[in-house]
């Protein structure tokens, strides 16, 4: 129920839009049952040979019904689906919203194709909610109440059958299928999210399977997976037959009953003979208002439970929280990091402990070490990825905290060794970092990446589509791209995260004196493990398990004789073999 009350909560900004669908399905609703049934007056007249002046009226009738259901009906679709659409659309604005705050951190919990599921499909679930829950239930209520109305009219005693038949009909046909179907929508949603993610795996990494030659086993999960899930599906056709089935039995004998007590009162002439045949369609076109209540209890156990996937995502709270009152950006962009310790899990290991140094306007820092100490960690730190468990990072002389998250972002270049490139054109790539630039600037930043040459063999230069993740270049290419793209945002506070991973040494030596060329007055901090032009770090701080083991220049690092040496050692005698 709680689930519900939200969902329907987010109904209220489009209350009168939502009042006004409802309105029309019943207006629509109405005029249908009334052409039914004075239709059936007017034979029935005709038939016992009533005047014309006394069949002018149920004529008229008749046409205005016709009339008006057409027109209603075409105006409701219009406004309930166009509300729907509407809703859809902010719910995964809404959604997605609510996804930001949780990036990277929490998002970590979920895989890829899971979360595509719940903004897709699980929002498109939702729909029901309105279509096929609230809208049925009102529609119904307002249709049944107009009809036991009228049957009073004539006998309450067929007022009170007819309303027993509709409540059977409308809620204990909806009861058994709820109870029929209880738990097959929770299942189809998680298969179907199962499906989903074993696709989305499948096909991100369809080269990875096909060089193992496990893309049979690949096959053979998603065909297990569909196959279960049709399963459900088919149990769920089954019941929506059964339903219909019932209703339309439950229907008929209401039909038949009126008809059996009206008989004895048109004999005593309590009832008019001519308003039998108009007594029983009346009756019986009741029902189209209450059987589409019993889809709507078959979806709502799966809309609730897609409300509650939904709502398991939002309500989930942010590793990283926004300060009330946001300091405005800094005036200078020194970086510290003061006694910093953190845990990606609250009892997990330490991956940093008592870090402490400074990135000073115009110096370069460098952070070198072996894989798994910590390194990439101190780069999500400084973007507020996520906060340290102790100690503090300041920028400009205040906690990262109080810097609200994109005013903080909007002064920090970042070339990772994982960035991200979207399946569009190049051009729109570069504008990410600078969406005001123009083809000068994107130039300028692309021959400043050695990319220049490149892009303008390519046909369709600066709107050549990239593909997915970028893959219509090599690894290099999309390097090289993301260092042209922070070298346009050219922000005050400049991150290189293993920024030359995919590059030859010579392109690597070349790239890095272009980048150091460009930033003279950027703080620069370099994350890296390839050892290349360390003599130019104003600081090199060697991280091992977490700690700050030794630092200072390189020269100073050579004479310690420790792991920076040796790491040196290393990577010569890796470059003399090839």
């Amino acid at each position: 129920m709680r689930v519900l009350l939200r969902l329907l909560k987010l109904l209220s900004a489009h209350r009168w839009r939502v009042a006004l669908a409802v309105a029309l399905a019943v207006g629509t609703m109405a005029s249908n049952v009334g052409l039914i049934s004075v239709a059936a007056y007017l034979i029935a007249a005709s038939a016992l040979q009533y005047g014309l002046s006394q069949l002018t009226l149920s004529m008229f009738l008749v046409q205005i019904f016709g009339i008006l259901r057409a027109s209603l009906r075409y105006l409701e679709r219009l406004v309930s689906h166009g509300l729907t659409f509407k809703l859809l659309a902010d719910m995964r604005t809404w959604f997605y919203g609510r996804l930001e705050p949780l990036a990277p951190a929490r998002l970590l919990e979920y895989r890829s194709g899971d979360l595509l599921s719940r903004i897709v499909k699980d929002v498109e679930e939702l729909e029901n909610v309105y279509l096929r829950a609230l809208s049925p239930v009102v529609v119904a209520a307002a249709v049944s109440a107009l009809i036991f109305t009228l049957l009073y009219s004539f006998d309450p005693a067929l007022a009170f059958v007819a309303l027993g038949f509709l409540v059977l009909a409308g809620v204990g046909v909806p009861l058994l299928v709820g109870i029929l179907v209880r738990g097959l929508g929770r299942r189809e949603l998680k298969l179907r999210a199962e499906l989903n993610v074993a696709v989305v795996d499948g096909v991100q990494g369809v080269q990875d399977l096909l060089a193992l030659g496990r893309a049979g086993d690949q096959q053979r999960k998603v065909s297990d997976l569909d196959g279960r899930l049709g399963r459900v599906q088919k149990s769920m056709a089954s019941v929506a037959g059964l339903q219909d089935t019932l209703q339309d039995l439950v229907s008929n004998l209401a039909m038949l009953t009126v008809l059996i007590l009206a008989i004895p009162s048109v004999q005593e002439g309590r009832i008019g003979g001519v308003y039998l045949a108009f007594l029983a369609l009346l009756t019986l076109g009741s029902f189209e208002a209450v059987q589409p209540l019993g889809t709507a209890f078959r979806f709502l156990g799966r809309s609730l439970s897609a409300g509650e996937r939904l709502f398991e995502v939002i309500d989930a709270e942010p590793r990283v929280v926004e300060p009330e009152a946001p300091l405005p950006p800094p005036a200078a962009y020194k970086l510290e990091f003061d006694r910093v310790g953190f845990r990606y899990e609250e009892k997990g290991p330490a991956v940093l402990r008592d870090v402490s140094f400074k990135v000073e306007p115009g110096s370069r820092v460098a952070i070198v070490g072996p894989s798994g100490s910590g390194k990439s960690t101190i780069a999500s730190l400084t973007l507020r990825f996520w906060d340290p468990a102790e100690g503090e990072v300041r920028l400009g002389g205040h906690d990262l905290r109080d810097y609200a998250e994109e005013d903080l972002r909007g002064s920090i270049g970042v070339v990772s060794q994982d960035t991200h490139l979207f399946n569009e054109t190049l051009r729109e790539n570069l504008l990410l970092a600078r969406p005001a630039a123009t083809d000068a600037e994107l130039w300028s930043a692309l021959e400043r990446a050695r990319l220049e040459e490149f892009v303008s063999r390519l046909p369709q230069g600066l709107e050549t589509p990239l593909g997915e993740q970028g893959l219509r270049l090599s690894g290099g290419e999309r390097q090289r791209v993301a260092i042209a793209r922070a070298l346009l945002e050219n922000a005050p506070l400049l991150i290189l995260d293993e920024p030359t991973a995919n590059l030859d040494p010579a392109a690597e030596q070349e790239l890095l004196a272009t980048i150091y060329k460009n930033s003279p007055e950027r703080g620069t901090l370099i994350i890296t493990h390839r050892l290349v032009q360390m003599e130019r770090m104003n600081e090199i701080l060697v991280l091992e398990r977490g700690r700050i083991v030794e630092r200072g220049t390189h020269a100073e690092l050579l004479e310690q004789n420790g792991l920076y040496k040796h790491m040196i050692e290393v990577q010569n005698q890796m470059l003399a073999t090839i």
